[in-house]
C-alpha cells in the first residue's frame, strides 16, 4: 500500500492542486469553521472531473424539536463552549456550532457552487456523511 498512498501537508488554496483530487474529505470540522463555504469553493476546485466532497458531521434531527433528544442536547453542550466561539472568529463569520443541519450543509454546499447534494446512506449514531458534487 505504500506505494498507492500517499500524505502531504498542504494548503487546499494552492491552485498547484486544482483539478488533481478524486475526494476531498472533511470530518467533524466543517461545524467549527468561521468561513465553510470559502473552505468548500477551496475543496470545490480540487477536485477533478467525477469529484467529489465527503462531509462527515454530527448526526442531528432535520430540525430542532424541544427540547431535543439527548444527543442533542450533548452537541449543544459542546457548541455553546468551544464549536459556536471558534466558528465565530473573524469578521462576518458564519459561527454555525456543532448542531449543522443538513439544509445547513445544503445551503452552504450551494453558496460554495456545488449543484449536487445528498446525504449518504451510512447507519451511524454519531455522523451524519454528505456529499457534495461539483
Amino acid at each position: 500500500m505504500q506505494d498507492r498512498v500517499a500524505f502531504h501537508l498542504r494548503d487546499a488554496a494552492d491552485e498547484e492542486l486544482a483539478g488533481r483530487y478524486d475526494l476531498v474529505y472533511i470530518h467533524e470540522a466543517l461545524h467549527d469553521m468561521s468561513y465553510p463555504v470559502g473552505v468548500l469553493e477551496a475543496c470545490r476546485a480540487l477536485l477533478c472531473d467525477g469529484g467529489s466532497v465527503i462531509v462527515g458531521d454530527e448526526r442531528v434531527p432535520d430540525e430542532f424539536d424541544p427540547p431535543g433528544d439527548e444527543s442533542e442536547r450533548f452537541y449543544y453542550g459542546f457548541s455553546v463552549f468551544h464549536c459556536l466561539p471558534v466558528g465565530m472568529v473573524g469578521e462576518d463569520a458564519a459561527g454555525t456550532g456543532t448542531v449543522m443541519r443538513a439544509d445547513t450543509v445544503r445551503a452552504y454546499g450551494e453558496q460554495a457552487g456545488f449543484s449536487g447534494f445528498e446525504v449518504l446512506p451510512i447507519d451511524n449514531d454519531f455522523y451524519r456523511f454528505y456529499r457534495l458534487t461539483p
